[in-house]
Order: structure tokens, then C-alpha cells, then sequence
């Protein structure tokens, strides 16, 4: 007999060889039929793979976000069946589960996939689901694997197997398809009810752009139909809402082949409202301490060698730019950290002056592959909200909550209320990916786990997702969409300041190193606004949007009065433009509703005589006439209770 741990704590003893389906038919009917795969001991599992000694264990059913990432791993093997046998000679590189879906990297050889072949090859996966065929795991050594895919003829395979050993390899066969994966995977095809094709797209072999270009094909499926309608009418209203569209009719932001892919440029609206995120933030860093700092857009490249981040960043950055100076080399500024810890450097310090907090909105650089570069949320120029704070090591988790108390302040101004915190640590498995002695990894660690205990906050650990220099604590966030977004960040680093050599002469007049803080709670500009206008769909909040009012003079007489308004509104800092276009009144509406502007201030003969406006509200219509005395008091109530 074996003893099984459940996540709330009991134990229940099994027969040795007991298999997680088997735990959960114990338990009853009900939640068998509907397990998806395990954890056990934290290592994700079939749910008919047996378990030979003591464990803990976690069944996972769809309604985890670990069990819909098997049946998405799973999704992509039967897809994978499905082309094998509609396609001859097709070869396979890589087929994992993604956020939402899945995707197959194949080789198709001459052939030219498109949407058009969508529909077969779903009515194949359906085909093959019904036939209920089991996910059946085999373990096979090297020799027997190679000689598999030397056969087979699938060069990509065969190259993935070089990094593996005997003891590692394993095949996971359903129906007539066997692929070399790792799982886990549902118990049969039969749980994948509804399947979709999405998109189609060319990826390079292993990311390389010196590589054979595959064809990528990405999918979803679900357990019942009615949940596949449910998500396609959700990426509709999300194709209502794509940042780059919205971006567009509202005049915030564009992008030049001429000024390069990635580096946007910002419209003076898009502007307007970026300066007001930056005023926003700085208002309240000002008020918790903060000093505002500015570090140029390039650096030595000895700087980014001695933070590590050449190292780190090397192949993702802009190539060194060459100056006369024989071996002279600079880089385009990947991070602002190794600037501030030079800051930090330009006069000594004493215990009595720290925590030292610096802040800057500071521009740095990524050479993001074309192919990843995708609209604000991918680019390859972008500002961070970034600040680092340098204290003693007594100093941390205070300095720690106090930064996550902001974080929450500034996802709470901008209605982000759904979202987890989850802990990100490095991987013990794999610590050359990490710089820095295990003994400042394991304090550093304490202390962020310490200061969210302290917060009460309900947190998630990710083993393996920390930064290279230190653990930090992210904020996953739902968009209105149920979408996921990464957006605010906080670090503890002991290592910058050992690599930098910082130090503060302590009250025992000795020298100590301080600890290291980084944070972001916005992330960065560019994303955190490609987020804000996809989960508020461009109805910014009244305070941000870059246009506050559009007042429509209803012909030319009427456009003086119009501007004495605009002024009259400016002094009550309400912001705002006249459209005083030779346009009909009912075009002005629409162009102005279709800009999102959240009031529209109609003027004529009875307005001008009566120093009134007849105000509108996007979305809403007519509110009546208004003195502009009694509109700036509506603007400003409504700023304030939002």
C-alpha cells in the first residue's frame, strides 16, 4: 500500500501502481469522468500513469488552467494525426499547449497550407476524436527512438533527440500516431469535443532566421461545443477591441517601415495620454519618496557586461555601436538598472540616507525578431516605469510592501480589479541560469514570500520564472476579455550592487552592501496602454482620455464662441478640441463617437445668447443644456467618483 496526499491535507492509503483516474473514481464517478491529467510531487502526469510510492497529488480537470493545457497538448497530437493522414510525407518539429490553445510546427514539403484546408482537417480531428483511441505513454531509449525517426525520415525529431539521454525519452501513441513527447495527456481523444482551427503562419526551425521556415498552425479545443461558440464570440468583440485598431481610429499612436518595425511613434493624443499616465505615477511616487532621475539611451558595453545583461541580452539587443576609438564599443540601453546602480555610485552614502529611491520613465531597447514584433505589446523600443531603491537589508520587506501597496493603487485607478500575484523563483534544477551566491537567492527569496504573507495577498509560486539577478513578484492580470497580462513587476537583488560594488558606511562605520529593489508597476508604456485599451475597449477613464470634449459648432458663425468655450474649459484643466470643420453637425457626432470622445458640446445661435452648451455623452445621448460653469462641475464629479 501507497499513501496519497491531497492538496487540503488528507491522506488515504492505495494499492502501489494506483493511477490518479483510478484516485479520483474513488472519490466519485463524477470527478473521474471528468479528470484531464495530475500533479504528482509537482511533476505533471497522465492520469493513467501509475504511481509506484508515497505522493502527493493534484487531479486536474478543465476547469484548472494546468488540466486545459493538457487537453491542448493532447489537441495538438490529434491534430498532428489528422495531417499525417490527409497529407503525405508531413514532418513534425514542435506542438505545445499555448495560453489559449495550441499550435504544430510542421514541414509540409511542397505543399501550401491555408485557411481554406481549416475545415478538413477539423472534420478529421472530430473523426478521430470520436474514436475514443487512449494516449498511450511508452518509455524507449535512445538508440530505439533514433532508429524510429531515422525511418520515419523526420530530420526534426532527430534533432531534438541529440539533447536527450536514455531515461528521458518517451513516446505517446494514439490511434496511428506515435510522437516523441514528454506529456502528459488526457486518457483518450474522446474528451476533445469541439475543435477550432485559428490561424495559419510561418516560424523558423528552433527560432532561427537562418532555419527552414515551418508551418505553424494554431488551434483550440474544448469539451463541449457550446464553450468553442462562447470563446469565437469572445474573439470577436476581441477583434472589436485590438489595440492596433482602436490605436488607429482614435489617433493615439502609428508605426513607419521607414522609422523601422517596432518603434512606434506617438500621435499627439496618444501622447496626451502617455504624459498623463507619466504625471499620474510621478505624483504618487513623489509622495512616497521618490527622486526622478535620467540615464542616457546607450552605455558602454563593458556597463551591461559587468550587470550581466550582455550576457543575458546579448543575442536579443541591438548590435554594439562602433565608435572612432579603436575597440570602443556601446550599446543601445536594454535596461536602466546598471545607470542607477551608477547613480547610486556618484557620492558615498551612509546608513542615514538610505532607502535611496530613484525613478525614471527611462526608454530601452530589444531586438524583438520580426516575426514576435506585434502591435504595442511586442516592440522593440519601449519605456519602462521603472525605479530602483537601495536599502539595507532590514529594510526590504518594508521598502517591499510599501511598493506593492502602489502596484495596487495604480491597477485600482485603472479598474484592473481582476488578478493573482504570483511569486517567481529560480529554478534549483537549473541555476546557471541565474547569477549569484545560493545564499542571496534563498534571503531574497524569504523576504518577497515574507512581505505578500504580511500583505495577506493570495499568491502562486513559479519555480523557474524569476529574473536572472534576483526573485521577483508579478501581477497577472485579467483584462474584461478574461485575458492574462503580466503587468506590474517588483525584484529583490542582491546581486547588482555585489557585480556594481555598492556600498553605505553602517551606523558600526563599516561598509556594507545595500539591497537592491527593482520595480515597475505600469511594466511598460507601450503594453501597459495596448492592455488598458483592449480591456476597456477605448473608453478610457475620463481623467486619462487624451480628449476630454469635442465641442461641434453647428456652422463657421458659431466657431468664436466655440474656442471662448474650449478656453474657459482649459482653465478648469478639462482638455478638449473644436471641430470646426465644414461638416454637418450629425458627421461631427459620428466621427466624434467613433473617436470615443466621451462628451460632445453642441453650439449654435441658442447656446451663444444663453453662454450655454448642449452637452452629449458617447454612448448615451442628449443630457440637455448646461451653463459651462455646470459642466466642468459634471467632468469633475465624474473624475472623482471614478
Amino acid at each position: 500500500m501507497i499513501d496519497i496526499t491531497f492538496p487540503d491535507g488528507a491522506v488515504k492509503s492505495y494499492e502501489e501502481n494506483v493511477t490518479p483516474l483510478e484516485v479520483a473514481n474513488s472519490i466519485s464517478e463524477g470527478l473521474a469522468r471528468n479528470v484531464l491529467g495530475a500533479k504528482v510531487n509537482g511533476e505533471d502526469w497522465d492520469a493513467t500513469r501509475p504511481i509506484g510510492a508515497n505522493a502527493s497529488i493534484q487531479l486536474l480537470t478543465w476547469s484548472d488552467d494546468d488540466g486545459k493545457s493538457v487537453m491542448w497538448h493532447s489537441s495538438a497530437h490529434l491534430m498532428a494525426e489528422a495531417l499525417e493522414s490527409m497529407f503525405t510525407g508531413v514532418k513534425f518539429g514542435i506542438g505545445p499547449p499555448v495560453e489559449n490553445g495550441f499550435y504544430y510546427d510542421i514541414d509540409l514539403g511542397d505543399k501550401v497550407l491555408s485557411t481554406d484546408d481549416f475545415g478538413a482537417i477539423e472534420k478529421k480531428m472530430i473523426e478521430l476524436a470520436q474514436q475514443k483511441n487512449i494516449y498511450e505513454r511508452k518509455e524507449v531509449s535512445k538508440d530505439e527512438a533514433i532508429e524510429h525517426y531515422k525511418e520515419k525520415g523526420d530530420e526534426y525529431k532527430l534533432e531534438l533527440l541529440e539533447s536527450l539521454n536514455d531515461g528521458e525519452i518517451t513516446f505517446y501513441t494514439q490511434g496511428g500516431f506515435t510522437d516523441l513527447c514528454r506529456g502528459p495527456h488526457i486518457p483518450n481523444t474522446g474528451f476533445i469535443k469541439a475543435v477550432k482551427l485559428l490561424k495559419v503562419a510561418g516560424a523558423y526551425w528552433r527560432g532561427d532566421e537562418k532555419r527552414k521556415q515551418l508551418t505553424r498552425i494554431y488551434g483550440i479545443s474544448f469539451p463541449k461545443q457550446k464553450e468553442l461558440n462562447q470563446y469565437m464570440d469572445l474573439l470577436e468583440e476581441a477583434k472589436k477591441r485590438d489595440h492596433r485598431k482602436i490605436g488607429k481610429e482614435m489617433e493615439l499612436f502609428t508605426f513607419s517601415q521607414k522609422v523601422g518595425i517596432g518603434l512606434p511613434l506617438w500621435l499627439p493624443r496618444g501622447t496626451r495620454m502617455r504624459e498623463k499616465l507619466v504625471n499620474f505615477l510621478t505624483k504618487a511616487q513623489v509622495e512616497d519618496g521618490y527622486e526622478q532621475v535620467v540615464s542616457p539611451h546607450i552605455g558602454h558595453k563593458d556597463l551591461y557586461v559587468t550587470s550581466g545583461h550582455y550576457n543575458q541580452y546579448g543575442e536579443d539587443s541591438f548590435q554594439p555601436i562602433k565608435t572612432p576609438v579603436e575597440g570602443e564599443e556601446f550599446l543601445l540601453k536594454p535596461m536602466n538598472c546598471p545607470h542607477h546602480c551608477e547613480m547610486y555610485k556618484a557620492k558615498p552614502k551612509s546608513y542615514k540616507d538610505l532607502p535611496v529611491r530613484f525613478a525614471e520613465f527611462g526608454t530601452v531597447y530589444r531586438y524583438e525578431k520580426s516575426g514576435e514584433v506585434h502591435g504595442l505589446t511586442r516592440v522593440r523600443g519601449f519605456t519602462q516605469d521603472d525605479a530602483h531603491l537601495f536599502c539595507m537589508p532590514d529594510q526590504v520587506k518594508e521598502e517591499f510592501i510599501k511598493v506593492i501597496d502602489l502596484t495596487l493603487m495604480v491597477l485600482g485607478k485603472l479598474k484592473f480589479e481582476d488578478f493573482t500575484v504570483q511569486v517567481s523563483l529560480r529554478d534549483p534544477e537549473n541555476k546557471e541560469k541565474y547569477i549569484g551566491s545560493d545564499e542571496n537567492w534563498d534571503k531574497a527569496e524569504k523576504q518577497i514570500i515574507e512581505a505578500v504573507q504580511e500583505t495577506e495577498l493570495t499568491y502562486v509560486v513559479e519555480i523557474g520564472e524569476a529574473a536572472f539577478y534576483g526573485p521577483k513578484l508579478d501581477f497577472m492580470v485579467k483584462d474584461a476579455l478574461g485575458r492574462k497580462w503580466q503587468l506590474g513587476t517588483i525584484q529583490v537583488d542582491y546581486n547588482l550592487p555585489e557585480r556594481f560594488e555598492l556600498e553605505y558606511t553602517g551606523s558600526d562605520n563599516q561598509k556594507h552592501r545595500p539591497v537592491m529593489i527593482h520595480r515597475a508597476p505600469f511594466g511598460s508604456l507601450e503594453r501597459f496602454i495596448a492592455v488598458l485599451i483592449e480591456h476597456c475597449g477605448g473608453n478610457f477613464p475620463l481623467w486619462l482620455t487624451p480628449d476630454q470634449f469635442a465641442i461641434l459648432p453647428i456652422s463657421d458663425k458659431y466657431n468664436g464662441y466655440a474656442e471662448n468655450v474650449s478656453k474657459l474649459l482649459n482653465n478648469y484643466d478639462i482638455c478638449g478640441f473644436v471641430d470646426d470643420r465644414n461638416e454637418k453637425t450629425g458627421r461631427k457626432i459620428r466621427d466624434a463617437e467613433h473617436k470615443k470622445v466621451p462628451f460632445m458640446l453642441i453650439v449654435g445661435e441658442q447656446e451663444e445668447s444663453g453662454s450655454t452648451v448642449s452637452v452629449r455623452k458617447h454612448g448615451k445621448g442628449d443630457l440637455g443644456v448646461m451653463s459651462v460653469e455646470e459642466f466642468a462641475d459634471l467632468v469633475e464629479k465624474e473624475i472623482e467618483d471614478n
